[in-house]
């Protein structure tokens, strides 16, 4: 039968949209359906594994409320800047020395960093820094202490937001730099120059150099990584209780429904997922195109 119901060529239906056929545009015979695909290509995912995964998560909100226990310990001159200095420098060290042990996965093309380019990676960081600390002590002077405590909420807040979690090695250069403006804003207002280079020198380790070397873990030790993890979140909490215990309770409750709660829904959800495919997608092309670039 033709469009109009009057008899027609017995022609088949082609799906195809360069030749004219005495068919509707939105006729479709009883083949349509019989491409369609379900849950093509899902991923099945395993609790325990979602678990480890999100630790990374639960482990950089750790890492902030490390840091903001350190900025409260050294306002209230409880821990003085040449302690933190010489510790920093130990687990630079430490840390240094693990991740140079560990075996790293480097593309042929990449050459690995030598010991002499970190050295003065890191001179030529400290020296500015220690020269640029009388200033930025000043920095956040003629503006109000609220205002520097709220926009160091808002940069921590987007350092874990824009935090590339699924590779942190290096961190992102938005992550970063957030993370970076909120230490150098909070070490301003702490008591003296010194106090700000420490400050500002653990930032660098906690937001910075760490991730490089976790990330490393997890790639190598996955069973080490994760016992990192849970021990950074207990000292996490464990720190911001001894100043705060409310934050730690409140900690604690954002730690167990990021690396406990939210896996189990995904897991559980997932049952829930219909994914259709079928001839209504859009085409995709599987062959190389790339010789048409030459």
């Amino acid at each position: 039968m033709g469009p109009d119901g009057a008899p027609g060529p017995a022609v088949p239906w082609r799906k195809v949209l360069w030749e004219r056929q005495p068919f509707p545009d939105n006729y479709v015979d009883q083949r349509f359906l019989g491409e369609l695909r379900r849950n093509e290509g899902i991923r099945q995912y395993r609790y325990w594994a979602v678990v480890r995964e999100a630790g990374f998560v639960g482990e950089q909100l750790s890492c902030v409320a490390i840091f903001i226990t350190l900025w409260l310990y050294m306002e209230q001159s409880l821990l003085s800047p040449e302690t933190l200095l010489w510790t920093s420098l130990a687990c630079a060290l430490l840390g240094y020395g693990l991740h140079r042990a560990l075996p790293s996965q480097v593309d042929p093309g990449c050459e690995r960093r030598t010991r002499l380019a970190d050295l003065q990676s890191a001179a030529i960081f400290l020296s500015f820094t220690f020269g640029f600390s009388p200033v930025l002590k000043t920095l956040t002077e003629s503006v109000s202490t609220d205002t520097v405590y709220a926009m160091s909420a808002l940069m921590l807040l987007a350092h874990l937001v824009s935090f590339p979690y699924a590779q942190p090695s290096p961190p992102g250069s938005l992550s970063l730099n957030a993370a970076l403006f909120a230490s150098v804003c909070l070490a301003s207002r702490l008591p003296g120059a010194l106090h700000t280079f420490a400050m500002i020198t653990c930032a660098l380790l906690v937001f910075a150099l760490w991730p490089c070397l976790l990330q490393r873990l997890r790639g190598t030790a996955p069973g080490q990584f994760a016992g990192v993890c849970v021990g950074v979140c207990v000292a996490g909490v464990a720190g911001l209780g001894s100043q705060w215990p409310g934050g730690a309770v409140l900690l604690a409750l954002a730690l167990g429904s990021v690396t406990l709660l939210c896996p189990l829904l995904l897991v559980r959800l997932q049952r829930h997922k219909d994914n259709i495919q079928g001839p209504w997608d859009e085409a995709e092309i599987h062959e190389d195109l790339s010789v048409f670039g030459n």
